[in-house]
């Protein structure tokens, strides 16, 4: 079980920063061998959704509402450390993720700019596919919405 916590930017301290930041290079620059600018000027406007495991970030996702990102509210930066995946922590924070957009922005409709190889966890999270494939920093993705 991982203890999930919502947080503006202003809200984080300056070591949760730095492992969220940590986090998401470890997997989206290292492990999937993709140079991209991960720190896009985004995170000051985000809600942050950090998972922690006996003290230690874990799990993450950063969600925005309508029109910042997307016209739709939005949830990326879907990361979990490697050696954690087998718990199914991507499902519990991205459920959190909803939960929070729910609570913090009163809206319903999700969009996520998935990787193309993630379509069934998401689908099992009640999104779905719309439009076709597309690539981003070199890696397949698909735009897909969820609707409560």
């Amino acid at each position: 079980m991982i203890e999930i916590k919502v947080k503006t930017f202003q809200e984080l301290t300056t070591q949760e920063l730095y492992d969220v930041l940590q986090l998401r290079s470890e997997v989206f620059v290292v492990e999937q061998d993709c140079v991209y600018q991960d720190i896009d000027g985004k995170d000051q406007k985000a809600l942050h959704i950090i998972g922690y495991k006996n003290n230690k970030v874990v799990a993450y996702t950063r969600i925005f509402k309508p029109g910042d990102y997307f016209e739709f509210a939005s949830i990326g930066r879907v990361v979990v450390v490697a050696n954690e995946r087998k718990y199914s922590y991507g499902y519990d924070i991205m459920n959190a993720s909803v939960k929070a957009i729910k609570e913090h922005h009163k809206v319903s409709v999700i969009k996520v700019s998935a990787q193309t190889y993630l379509k069934r966890f998401y689908n099992n999270l009640k999104f779905f596919e719309v439009g076709e494939e597309y690539l981003e920093d070199g890696i397949p993705h698909i735009a897909m919405i969820r609707e409560d």
